[in-house]
């Protein structure tokens, strides 16, 4: 595959040009977040130890791990993360009343991304 130098250079002055007529704009950051501000004083926090894709059932269409308003112990799994092909059990780190379940079945998730909200 051979690059045409010509749009390379053109590319190039093109990116020069808005570099210049941007030099005396400024641009501001709002490093706000954008999810509601929620009293987590009293809640327990249960993260994600690995990033893999959350499941809330052990299979497609089966009983949930967890809901919300149920009661749950320390050790008990709330979801599986799976990474690398390998299905990881995510389990309670205390007992408590799941208030807030902040993940969807089948979506990512991060290391230390809260997952479940506990009361």
């Amino acid at each position: 595959m051979e690059i045409d130098k010509k749009i390379i250079i053109k590319l190039v002055q093109a990116l020069e040009d808005l570099k210049k007529s941007l030099k005396d704009v400024v641009i501001e950051k709002n490093n706000t977040s954008v999810e509601e501000e929620i009293d987590l004083s009293d809640k327990i926090i249960i993260k994600s130890p690995i990033v893999g894709t959350a499941y809330l059932a052990a299979e497609p269409g089966g009983k949930k791990f967890v809901e919300v308003g149920k009661k749950i112990k320390k050790g008990d799994t709330v979801m599986i993360i799976e990474a690398m092909k390998t299905m990881n059990h995510v389990p309670s780190t205390s007992d408590g009343v799941v208030k807030e379940i902040c993940v969807e079945d089948g979506q990512p998730v991060e290391f230390d991304q809260k997952i479940i909200i506990l009361e």
